[in-house]
């Protein structure tokens, strides 16, 4: 966990400095931003870990923030700050993905306890967007005709159905299919579906 960052976005400096003291006794990294702008202009810089922001700020707020997170698919679980008067907002920001909210004045102990939840949550978050991002990598090198062949295997049909629909030889097909394993990095016919899976490709049931 003392690898993660936690990354505070707040106008109110006080409020930042504060969050930032309680997190530093606990031997918790942070960052501070004093606006959502400030972060978003970090974002492909941002440490692993999870964003800590709050609610109402000038300009763009922290729902608005958190959509904007999720459109430019940045990974980090984020935890809001509300005052009473925005918990519409807070539930708001929950459907919008926030993993957690806390309404203001909020004790040390249930702040500690949703950072360090949401931290183990984005570690395997974190994880996981790098593994899509490398598989990603990967597919861009397939060729034209490698990608069709890829999409045939993994949408259930034989070798002998891809070629009748590519309108090449079964032999031609296994040639692509052993190109489409080595490029993929797949070692079993399951780990391509299953990479297929995080790319969002069509597979069979």
């Amino acid at each position: 966990m003392s690898e993660q960052v936690v990354h505070i976005v707040d106008d109110d400096a006080p409020m930042r400095d504060s969050v930032a003291f309680l997190l530093a006794a606990e031997d918790i990294e942070s960052r501070s931003y004093e606006s959502a702008r400030a972060l978003l202009d970090r974002r492909e810089q941002l440490e692993p870990g999870c964003i800590v922001t709050d609610i109402r700020m000038p300009e763009m707020n922290g729902l608005e923030l958190v959509q904007e997170l999720k459109r430019l698919a940045v990974p980090h679980p984020v935890i809001v700050l509300t005052g009473h008067a925005d918990v519409s907002l807070a539930v708001q920001a929950m459907k919008a993905g926030v993993v957690d909210f806390l309404e203001k004045p909020f004790e040390d102990e249930a702040l500690l306890r949703a950072v360090r939840s949401a931290l183990t949550r984005g570690e395997g978050e974190i994880s996981r967007h790098k593994e899509r991002a490398e598989i990603a990598e990967r597919a861009a090198q397939l060729t034209a005709r490698e990608r069709e062949v890829f999409d045939a295997i993994v949408g259930g049909e034989s070798n002998k159905a891809a070629a009748l629909k590519l309108g090449i030889s079964p032999r031609t097909v296994e040639i692509y299919r052993a190109n489409v394993m080595t490029k993929m990095q797949a070692e079993s016919l399951s780990e391509l579906v299953r990479m297929a899976l995080q790319l969002d490709r069509p597979v069979s049931d």
